[in-house]
């Protein structure tokens, strides 16, 4: 999980990593074998059991850094991604963060040429509110008039969504999939880890070979305890339905992968703080 990729001195939020350290960790990936990819291209994947040597790379919000450091940096590497935007924000800011450096976003334009060029394009909402506790007519509004805005941007499917703060409950979830996607990005694991909360890594400036390391390493161990946690819960007596209510979508089974964070009202900015402490 990434967001920005700049040169920052004023970062409070830890969203930035430098083009220098974001070129050493693409390379790391490249080193071990790895390839990033799109998370649309991981879920392919996956399904068709050929994902063992992928790393879904993902960039929340849409910043126009993109397109000038990011983009180039993966193409040398014959790498992909997922750019999860803010469908009425774009050729804005990010005005959300009030203590951090205004940092402009992907335009319109810009965006209708990465589409063009093959880079996945994803939705973060309409306008970067947190859904978790939006009345039902509010959560169809976000998850599928910003699906429809995006298409029309690109020309095609808009098939993944990304929660904004990371924060996701339930009446989220089953809003992102009656809207029609076909997966969505959280942050941490939690009990409705699956197709439509799929954990990733937070990757931040500190993140050398090392970490990265630990950080993988952690993110498989949550996974299989994820899995156990759910295996028993689905052994109880009296739970598979509710099981079965809550998480049918889990299917997509562990998220996309590069780095990590915790999940909770705010997430990403907690994520930013904390991720590798």
């Amino acid at each position: 999980m990434y967001h920005s990729v700049a040169v920052e001195e004023d970062d409070p939020y830890q969203l930035t990593v430098s083009p220098e350290r974001f070129a050493e960790q693409i390379a790391w990936l490249h080193r071990r074998g790895q390839r990033g990819v799109s998370v649309r291209e991981l879920m392919r994947a996956r399904a068709g059991g050929r994902a063992d040597n992928l790393v879904g790379l993902t960039f929340d919000d849409g910043y126009a850094d993109f397109g000038r450091f990011a983009v180039p940096i993966l193409q040398a590497y014959g790498f992909t991604a997922t750019a999860y935007v803010v469908a009425d924000l774009l050729g804005r800011a990010n005005d959300w963060d009030v203590k951090g450096p205004r940092k402009k976003l992907l335009t319109v334009q810009e965006v209708t040429e990465l589409a063009a060029a093959g880079w996945e394009i994803g939705s973060h909402g309409l306008g970067h509110q947190a859904l978790p506790g939006l009345p039902a007519e509010a959560l169809a509004t976000q998850t599928r008039e910003s699906r429809r805005a995006l298409e029309e941007v690109v020309g095609g499917p808009v098939t993944g969504f990304c929660y904004p703060y990371g924060a996701v409950d339930l009446p989220a979830t089953l809003a992102v999939r009656d809207a029609g996607y076909d997966y969505a990005c959280a942050i941490a694991h939690s009990p409705l880890t699956g197709r439509y909360a799929l954990p990733r890594c937070y990757v931040g400036d500190r993140d050398g070979a090392w970490r990265l390391r630990a950080k993988r390493g952690r993110h498989r161990l949550r996974d299989t305890v994820t899995e156990l946690r759910r295996s028993r819960l689905a052994a109880r007596p009296g739970r598979q339905r509710r099981v079965a209510a809550e998480g049918e979508e889990r299917q997509g089974g562990a998220g996309a992968r590069a780095g990590s964070g915790p999940e909770r009202p705010g997430g990403e900015r907690a994520a930013r703080r904390g991720a590798g402490r």
